[in-house]
């Protein structure tokens, strides 16, 4: 069994648990309780939306998705900050907001638009020298942390009701949103935390096509996207020997067509055998599926 499904996951479980509920529902139905199964990145668990997952030896071409960009809905909580910088922590301060404090976001948004940098929050996942950062957090330990350069592709404003904000954000792999919630408040000079949060897509997974687990239980099958959908490499299709010596690990002669560094590898029967990189006229192995 191999390929992807895209997840939409509910707002409360966390990312590992819908990964959990993944494994057992195609366990049950490829007759593997260990079959391999990885998210494509995670959520918060109060965050809801689409949460790509690879299934079986898919999980050996997630490296290969090049498509890292993500697309959120968020609300932007204004005139409170808290130690999670989201709705789930303690209030750290409160404060009432300026009367142009629509002018100052309007201007500060500017500021937040392509490369910037960014220090990840104490309740994250990011490690410090062996430990991640939520355990020191717990801990009561707060600890420096280094910027990361992320991308924000486009972010603007979708609505306003009384003190919160709705954001539509376009951003790199790495962003947290709920910092940059925090940081825009800091910038206008009011204490803020993100509210909600729905990812709308992430590389090419999009939100009008995620399913839910339930969904994905009926008919696992049908879930199931193959890497052709997802990674957009050419396809080759190698005959019986040439195929038999890639299964090997040997380099075969390169069809005619492929012009792609990369290319999915499939046999005569249409299988999937692995993905090859090009050099000149003879296809290496980069991955294989035995």
């Amino acid at each position: 069994m191999l390929g992807f499904v895209n997840v939409f996951k509910p707002a409360g479980p966390t990312s590992a648990q819908v990964v959990a509920r993944l494994r057992r529902i195609y366990g049950l139905h490829s007759g593997d309780k260990k079959i391999a199964v990885g998210h494509l990145g995670t959520l918060d668990p109060q965050a809801a939306g689409v949460l790509p997952i690879a299934v079986g030896k898919a999980t050996r071409l997630i490296p290969l998705l090049e498509d890292q960009r993500k697309s959120y809905v968020a609300t932007l909580a204004l005139g409170v900050s808290t130690t999670t910088q989201d709705a789930l922590g303690d209030v750290l301060e409160r404060g009432d907001l300026p009367s142009d404090w629509q002018k100052r976001l309007s201007a500060a948004l500017q500021h937040f638009s392509g490369r910037i940098e960014q220090i990840p929050p104490m309740y994250s996942a990011v490690h410090h020298e062996g430990q991640r950062l939520y355990d020191l957090a717990r801990a009561g330990i707060e600890v420096e942390r280094k910027s990361r350069s992320i991308t924000i592709y486009a972010i603007d404003i979708i609505g306003i009701e009384e003190a919160t904000v709705r954001l539509r954000i376009s951003c790199s792999e790495g962003t947290y949103v709920r910092t940059l919630c925090h940081d825009l408040g800091a910038a206008i000079g009011v204490p803020a935390h993100m509210g909600a949060l729905l990812r709308e897509a992430s590389g090419p997974f999009v939100l009008y096509e995620a399913l839910t687990l339930e969904e994905i239980a009926e008919n696992p099958n049908d879930a199931l996207l193959t890497p052709e959908r997802i990674i957009p490499f050419p396809t080759v299709v190698l005959d019986l020997r040439a195929s038999s010596d890639f299964r090997a690990g040997r380099v075969v002669p390169l069809p005619d067509g492929a012009a792609n560094k990369h290319v999915f590898v499939r046999d005569h029967s249409r299988t999937l055998v692995g993905v090859g990189e090009a050099h000149g006229v003879m296809l290496a192995p980069r991955k294989v599926f035995v």
